[in-house]
């Protein structure tokens, strides 16, 4: 078995005796294609020179509409940057503006890596989304909201320390994470500042590298091919 998260390996091969190895995660390829290939045209995006703070609210409507219905709240603590909405390829863009209530909120489809390569931070709902922004070395904080009943039963069910995978990686805290009632405007707007700070900034990217240097080099579905064909 080839596994693309490195304790993944431990599980397998220690809990379940089962052959596995970790030659890298396919991400570390596609984001150094996407930066080698992509001339970077901030007017694409962008309408004014203020600094970008992405939002990915995931690709489910439910857990969309409830972290912009928070996100909106925030917007006004930052009038030197402008907040841009990642939005997804299976959702419509009525759904967005109609969570948006006309704030000052800008969406842009299909371009998540190209947002990701001009924003100066981001609010991150957890899953891939979290290591994208982190190989891209952006500074993020990590929001997610479900219904009380789902949020109970996946606590019941499910035992990790973090949502994340860049906390879930690095076995610590490297992003912050905040959950459920902990997603509220005053939270996210004061991690936020934070992740402005040019000395937490530096902090937080160092860890960034140690986690890109933990995912592997450069050609991670080249070394599993040539690995199947030494077989």
């Amino acid at each position: 078995m080839y596994v693309i998260l490195p304790f993944e390996k431990e599980f397998f091969e220690l809990k379940h005796n089962y052959p596995v190895k970790f030659l890298g995660h396919p991400l570390v390829d596609s984001i150094s294609n996407f930066t080698k290939n992509y001339d970077s045209s901030k007017e694409q995006i962008i309408s004014n020179k203020k600094p970008v703070i992405a939002i990915l609210p995931g690709s489910r409507k439910q857990e969309i509409k409830k972290i912009l219905n928070t996100v909106i709240k925030i917007v006004e603590y930052f009038p030197n940057h402008q907040f841009i909405v990642a939005g997804a390829p299976n959702i419509e863009l009525s759904y967005y503006n109609s969570s948006l209530k006309n704030k000052n909120i800008k969406v842009i489809e299909n371009k998540t890596y190209e947002l990701l390569s001009i924003s100066t931070a981001a609010i991150v709902t957890s899953g891939t989304a979290t290591l994208e922004t982190a190989l891209f070395k952006v500074p993020q904080v990590v929001c997610y909201k479900s219904s009380y009943f789902s949020y109970f039963i996946a606590k019941l069910i499910v035992k990790i320390k973090y949502i994340s995978l860049v906390n879930l990686i690095m076995d610590q805290q490297i992003v912050k994470e905040l959950i459920q009632q902990d997603c509220n405007k005053v939270n996210i707007t004061n991690e936020l500042k934070k992740i402005l700070d040019l000395n937490h900034r530096k902090s937080l990217l160092i860890k960034y590298d140690e986690l890109t240097s933990v995912l592997g080099n450069y050609g991670t579905s080249k070394r599993v091919a040539l690995d199947i064909i030494k077989k």
